[in-house]
Parts: structure tokens; sequence; C-alpha cells
């Protein structure tokens, strides 16, 4: 029966990525592009981590967060005692921008809708911002400098979710006082697991 489940995810997490190409989203950065980054982890994870777009390294793998960004998140997910495969990360934006610069909103428009096509095929309980770009999809009018590290009950695609907002791991790569932060703020994870698993 799971194998069956995860089967189906597959193939319509398939299906996502082959419509994106075939309505020639963002040719722009589509043209400028090696991979389109769709996804990794586990699809049937209750924790989805969203950033905003992939970098060099991600580009080049076909994979999101493989450089110094992503190995800051494996290194805060060891600390909590959860490994990369127990949960999916993403992007927004699944094409990398021109040197590495803020995806634009027209831009991140354009892959929303797939997004929630993809959120809504994993199912997750807790989703994860990584960084003001995603964070403000879900959680419009705020500021991740007042909201980071706490998380909200909120209705999304008539669906009770946890949004869970954080700086994204490369704001905090070079910055000493916000690496802590980030630390801290991902430390309270577990508990929020936790107490999921015991609403249940």
């Amino acid at each position: 029966m799971t194998t069956t489940v995860k089967k189906d995810k597959n193939t319509l997490l398939e299906q996502i990525k082959a419509d994106i190409l075939s309505n020639n989203i963002c040719p722009d950065l589509a043209r400028d592009a090696k991979n389109l980054v769709m996804g990794d982890g586990d699809i049937n994870a209750e924790v989805v981590f969203i950033g905003e777009a992939p970098g060099k390294n991600e580009d080049e793998v076909g994979l999101p967060f493989v450089g110094a960004a992503g190995k800051f998140l494996d290194e805060m997910l060891g600390e909590i005692g959860v490994r990369r495969d127990e949960v999916y990360i993403t992007n927004i934006v699944k094409y990398r921008p021109p040197n590495n610069r803020d995806p634009l909103p027209d831009e991140k428009s354009a892959f929303w809708p797939y997004l929630i096509r993809q959120l809504g095929v994993i199912n997750p309980k807790i989703i994860v911002t990584l960084g003001r770009h995603s964070m403000e999809y879900f959680l419009p009018n705020q500021k991740i400098s007042l909201v980071h590290g706490q998380a909200k009950r909120v209705v999304f695609a008539d669906k009770k979710i946890i949004i869970f907002p954080l700086y994204h791991p490369a704001a905090a790569l070079y910055n000493g006082s916000m690496r802590k932060v980030l630390i801290e703020d991902f430390k309270k994870l577990p508990k929020i697991i936790e107490v999921l698993k015991n609403n249940k």
C-alpha cells in the first residue's frame, strides 16, 4: 500500500516538473539555468523546508541546498537528530537567478502555483520557510525579524498547517549573531514536531 502511494506521489511530482517545462515558466531563467531544481528528500515527510531559489551549486547538481548554505542546514538538522532524507527540501523558484540574485516578484508568482501543487502532493504538517522570500507567501505582511522562530498555525489550501519561519542559512553563514539566532530557532523544531504528534 505504502509503495503504491509513494509511486503515485512520484508520478504526480514528475507531472508538476513536466508542466513547468511544457508551460515554459520563466523562460529567461530557464535559458541560463543548467537544471530545473524541483526538490529532494522524503516525499511523505511531515516537515518541508522551503528556500527561495537554487544557487550555483544547486544548478550544477540539480538538487536544492547542496552548497555552503545546504551544508549548514544539514549540520543544524544533525544537531536536532534529523537526517536530511527524513524531510523534504525545495525552493519557491526552481531555476537559478543569474549571479544568485534574489528572485523577482514575477518569478516567485510564476512558480507559486507549482509549489502549491508540490505541497499538495507531499502533504506536510509543518512548513519551515527559510528566508523572507518564502515566508512572505505563507505569512503575508509579516517581518521575518519579528516572527522568526515562532510557530504560526494557519489555514493553507483548506488545511490547517504550521508555518515555522527561519532566517535563510545563507544569511547566517557570514554573520555570527544571525547564525546564533538561527541555531537557537532551529532547536525549537523538535518540540513543535512533538506537540504536533501528541495532538494527532
